[in-house]
């Protein structure tokens, strides 16, 4: 899926991720559980790369974050499933 020879190329891979969580309408500790399970992607990884998106992205987060609140969240079988699928498109993309 990633090359990841350098830690910039990993952080760009795991943000690439986070985004594709948020297509799929994931709150942060869904996509956090997703990419550990699915990706081995430790959740403190994934927390520190959604914490810095969210500040370069501070309108966009809060209102993401907003309207998240009002929906109901994703079952873990329909979380476990987008994942997958985000990783075997990951793997078409390199």
């Amino acid at each position: 899926m990633c090359d990841c020879s350098s830690p910039a190329a990993f952080i760009h891979m795991v943000q690439h991720m986070i985004e594709t969580c948020l297509v799929f309408n994931m709150n942060k500790e869904e996509c956090m559980e997703a990419l550990s399970k699915n990706a081995n992607i430790n959740p403190i990884i994934t927390s520190t790369v959604w914490k810095e998106l969210a500040k370069e992205n501070k309108e966009f987060f809060e209102t993401y974050e907003q309207k998240h609140t009002k929906n109901k969240p994703m079952s873990e079988e329909e979380t476990n499933k987008m994942i997958q699928n985000i990783i075997s498109s990951g793997s078409s993309d390199d």
